[in-house]
């Protein structure tokens, strides 16, 4: 079953199973088809899957009769003393007699209140639920590699923005430095400018520890070498259209939770069946194929008998009464089924809260993507002309110091906006039961 599902993984996203992970480049479905194939979670889902399978085959069902063989044999040696009806007896010392058997016995149930077969339709609904589990599993991991693949591409855009704004500061002090010892400047200007540099140095250190601290991440949840180093795809692409009724419809249809909470709830009839049917009676068929030998002492009429041949029969059993076993076991899987009716009415509940609430948060991430990237090229224009200004000495340090800092804000602000629209569009996904369904 884990080869079935390492396929279907490797069909779904599009990529080789002997993909290779010491490339320069790692993309996300790279990333998301190691973490799956390595997951402890979807790795026991896969053998629990497989139990299933085992579980609801026809040799676990009841339905194919039982074959025995036996066989046996008996000695004995005896001291006998035998008295006859006309008086006379006989005294053996040391008789010796001896038997021998052998059989075939065949067993079928022909009928038991069709207990066997709702319990066979029980755990064919049993191994539909199980792969309805490892799917719940395996939507959950990639849902976790993702967050864990994009936290690496935000840190790493930031590293970059903040190795630019070390960069800029840079090239700010040797400026005022520049201006100070042709005396166009003051000693504020370049003290102000070291800070700066300092701070930013700083902030860039932090951001490469932040993505050194992300990959290591990854790479635990990719269950590979802590350490190993990458590159990353740092390009999104959004889904072009999200029509919030086809995504509700199709969490209705589609979604793993409400899905297994409707198997349950169809295992749970069944299992109702399965305790009805101890109130009828059972009827089993038995043939033999026997063959039996003996070997007599002396004082029996017979010196020695052989027997062979084909019996069959069949028994009728009913339990009139249990004392109240089968009833009890009735009433509490009816009130086990009632009890999933309503979980299943609680899911359906709370995925209509979640789902609400998830579109309501990837619309307003959406919005906010789109006007910090309005936000983004305005703060690049204010700090070009600010940079412009600054040359010329129109302006001071401190405000081109805002302009960078503004600048810098900007930036950071919309990748991390950008990510979590695309997070938010996969929670939709998830919740609509299209998350393996859709590239990444």
């Amino acid at each position: 079953m884990k080869n079935k599902i390492l396929i279907y993984l490797s069909f779904l996203f599009g990529i080789s199973h002997s993909t290779s992970f010491a490339q320069e480049q790692l993309d996300a479905a790279s990333a998301v088809q190691q973490a799956l194939e390595n997951n402890f979670g979807v790795l026991i889902s896969a053998n629990n899957v497989e139990i299933a399978n085992n579980n609801k085959s026809i040799l676990n069902s009841r339905f194919l009769p039982s074959l025995s063989a036996n066989a046996g044999a008996n000695y004995n040696l005896n001291n006998i003393i035998a008295n006859r009806q006309d008086g006379t007896s006989t005294s053996l010392n040391g008789a010796n007699s001896s038997a021998y058997n052998a059989s075939l016995n065949l067993s079928y149930t022909l009928f038991d209140g069709l207990g066997r077969w709702y319990n066979y339709k029980q755990l064919k609904e049993q191994y539909a639920l199980s792969e309805l589990q490892a799917r719940a599993t395996i939507e959950n991991a990639v849902v976790q590699t993702l967050a864990a693949y994009y936290d690496v591409a935000v840190q790493s855009l930031n590293s970059k923005i903040y190795k630019e704004a070390l960069l800029l500061s840079a090239n700010r002090l040797e400026r005022t430095r520049t201006a100070f010892n042709f005396g166009q400047g003051n000693m504020l200007a370049v003290l102000n400018a070291e800070v700066d540099l300092s701070n930013d140095s700083i902030s860039y250190a932090n951001a490469n520890l932040a993505v050194a601290n992300a990959k290591r991440n990854l790479n635990a949840i990719m269950v590979q070498d802590i350490n190993s180093d990458f590159t990353i795809d740092t390009n999104l692409v959004f889904m072009q259209e999200m029509d919030k009724n086809k995504l509700y419809n199709s969490m209705l249809a589609n979604n793993a939770s409400l899905l297994q909470a409707q198997k349950n709830m169809e295992i749970a009839s069944y299992n109702v069946n399965v305790q009805k049917a101890r109130y009828l009676p059972s009827i089993t068929g038995t043939a033999q194929y026997g063959w039996n030998r003996s070997n007599n002492n002396a004082a029996s009429f017979l010196a020695s008998s052989v027997s062979y041949g084909l019996s069959a029969g069949a028994t009728a059993s009913w339990n009139l009464f249990d004392g109240g076993a089968t009833s009890t076991a009735v009433q509490n899987t009816k009130l086990n089924q009632l009890n999933l009716n309503l979980e299943l009415e609680q899911t359906k509940n709370n995925l209509n809260r979640d789902f609400e609430n998830a579109w309501a948060d990837y619309q307003n991430k959406v919005f906010t993507y789109k006007n910090l990237e309005n936000n983004l090229q305005s703060t690049i224009d204010n700090f070009s002309r600010s940079n412009e200004k600054f040359k010329l000495g129109q302006i001071n340090s401190v405000e081109y110091r805002q302009a960078q800092q503004n600048l810098l804000l900007a930036a950071t602000q919309l990748t991390q906006s950008k990510y979590s629209t695309k997070l938010a569009e996969i929670q939709l996904l998830q919740l609509a039961g299209l998350l393996l369904d859709t590239g990444f």
